[in-house]
């Protein structure tokens, strides 16, 4: 393709066709409208039922193709919020711009801000699905919800009664030739030092920038296990360290973005006596080669550079920077603990996301995520200790449980046993230490049969993400979407009647009202990236990580639920 912009040339077309029309919408978290409007003007457009309901979910629904009827109901689901990160040299407003999105090689990626791959390729996806016709399905809904990205509103204001299906496919998974079927819970930390700002010294100081960059970040729950470095911490690190020797007077902080983003960036105007500036940049440049060292090969990029500045004329009041430094130099941040029942997955951690002062105060904010509810409890009373004993006042707020996973689900059987029969070895079962909204909508669905995938997706949450193309149009995404449809020719299968009987399933072919229509077969085959796949396993890789193999374990242990049970975020 001559033209890497025109990604409506790319395959399967009705699926690139509205993800290029989704990145031109402005759409961050809570800013919606857009968007919302682009699906209903579409359902409406192809004479579907589609309403907003108060949380603003827009929910679609695609009657039975004639004889499908009594086939169970499928609902389709994705966020339509995306993640606004972008380069610090970037001009960009995520309310009004259009994303510059465009293929690089193999993938789709965009300059210098999140593509916003995460979720949109899933809304394309079953926008798709809803357009096309000549699909044979039985009763579809699509359910796209608002505001995942900063708290999971719209699942939260989801009401009970909307959706009438069975099945739910969450389409909000980012490592193709995977399954996931749970996710981990969360709770947000959120810090308050207040202070009445001091005149900064008349003389005799220099006045500095220190700034911290070129940091990977990412999304603080997939690659977390990645051990990337925290910006902040980073920062308050060597103002610690510099205290010791040097009186630094802190006049501001800006550190980290949104609160489910490892912090890439951090930057603090500080204030040292003339005499001893030089000797406080030659302790900084000596500071960057020691993390350059610690992270070797994991934040090659990184750069932390001393500029002089004109000088402030406030402070942060000094007995407040001094206990907000040693609270974040102490703050637990990173992952906390493994998972000892499924190898590889983190079980506990923590993303120090946010420091950012406004001359009154100084804000913090804190995401802690386990797939254990009580180290998630005892993970925020940590942190609300190490911030109380500094003076802070700490609230711990949006505290949600996950998606316990259901290893006798129909749709996981169905979708294992159709994948098998095409390629010839079964999908990888998982689990992620991150937030899909199944946790919530099952909480008030239980009967629900839920499970999640979606196409490779590198670095979400940060301005490198990038989707890979081929993993959108074959293996597991075009099969696993398709779901939902019926080939003309096969034999009709109904489900299980209230009285118990039923009739019988042509398996794989068919199973939870689920068939693969056979002309996609072909676009499917193509070989998966992913390593061979042991027999019924749970994969714990990091969705974040799809270009290292996974690391699976052979058999998921009794006491998984009880030990690891799935909380979110």
């Amino acid at each position: 393709m001559n033209d890497t912009r025109n990604l409506a040339a790319l395959k399967p077309a009705l699926v690139w066709k509205h993800f290029a029309q989704i990145v031109r919408i402005p759409r961050p978290s809570s800013h919606e409208e857009k968007i919302r409007k682009y699906v209903m003007d579409f359902a409406r457009e192809k004479g579907l039922e589609c309403k907003e309901d108060a949380a603003h979910n827009v929910y679609v629904r695609k009657p039975a193709s004639k004889g499908m009827e009594d086939r169970k109901g499928v609902i389709l689901q994705a966020h339509l919020d995306m993640v606004p990160q972008k380069n610090n040299d970037k001009k960009f407003d995520f309310t009004k711009d259009a994303i510059d999105a465009y293929v690089d090689g193999e993938w789709v990626t965009a300059d210098g801000t999140t593509l916003g791959a995460d979720n949109g390729i899933g809304a394309a996806a079953i926008l798709a699905v809803l357009e096309d016709d000549s699909l044979v399905h039985g009763p579809l809904e699509a359910l796209f919800t608002a505001t995942e990205e900063t708290g999971m509103d719209g699942a939260f204001g989801l009401k009970k009664g909307l959706l009438h299906g069975d099945i739910l496919l969450n389409l909000d998974s980012e490592t193709e030739g995977e399954l996931y079927v749970g996710c981990a819970g969360g709770l947000d930390a959120n810090i308050v030092f207040k202070y009445a700002a001091e005149p900064t010294p008349a003389r005799n100081y220099t006045a500095a920038r220190i700034t911290v960059k070129g940091l990977k970040g990412g999304h603080s729950g997939i690659q977390i296990v990645c051990q990337r470095a925290n910006a902040n911490k980073v920062l308050f690190r060597f103002l610690n360290a510099a205290s010791a020797s040097h009186d630094v007077v802190l006049c501001s902080v800006d550190g980290g973005g949104l609160r489910n983003a490892i912090p890439r960036e951090a930057e603090a105007v500080v204030m040292v006596k003339t005499k001893e500036y030089e000797a406080f940049a030659k302790e900084l440049k000596a500071y960057e080669k020691v993390i350059k060292a610690e992270y070797a090969g994991i934040e090659d990029a990184v750069s932390i550079k001393l500029k002089e500045c004109e000088a402030p004329k406030e402070r942060i009041a000094a007995d407040v920077a001094a206990k907000l430094t040693k609270a974040v130099v102490g703050c637990p941040d990173g992952v906390q603990r493994m998972s000892v029942s499924m190898p590889g997955l983190v079980q506990t951690s923590s993303n120090l996301a946010r420091v950012v002062s406004d001359g009154k105060s100084v804000k913090l904010q804190c995401l802690l995520r386990s797939s254990v509810n009580s180290e998630k409890a005892a993970l925020g009373e940590a942190i609300a200790a190490v911030f109380s004993l500094a003076g802070a006042k700490v609230q711990l707020t949006g505290s949600y449980d996950g998606w316990n996973p259901n290893m006798e689900s129909p749709i996981l059987k169905a979708m294992t046993a159709s994948y098998k029969a095409l390629y010839g070895k079964e999908p990888a079962v998982t689990a992620i230490h991150a937030g899909l909204e199944c946790g919530i909508i099952g909480s008030k669905y239980p009967k629900m049969d839920m499970i999640s995938f979606g196409p490779t997706i590198c670095y979400p949450h940060s301005p490198d993400e990038k989707v890979e193309i081929a993993s959108v149009g074959s293996s597991t995404t075009s099969w696993s979407i398709r779901c939902a449809i019926f080939p003309k020719s096969s034999a009709l299968w109904k489900p299980t009647r209230s009285n118990g009987s039923s009739l019988s399933i042509p398996w794989p072919e068919a199973a939870a009202g689920l068939t693969i229509f056979r002309r996609y077969r072909s676009s499917c085959a193509t070989p998966i990236s992913s390593a061979n796949r042991s027999s019924r396993s749970i994969s714990s890789t990091p969705r974040n990580l799809p270009c290292r193999p996974s690391r699976r374990v052979t058999a998921i242990s009794s006491s998984w639920a009880a030990t690891a049970r799935c909380t979110r975020w």
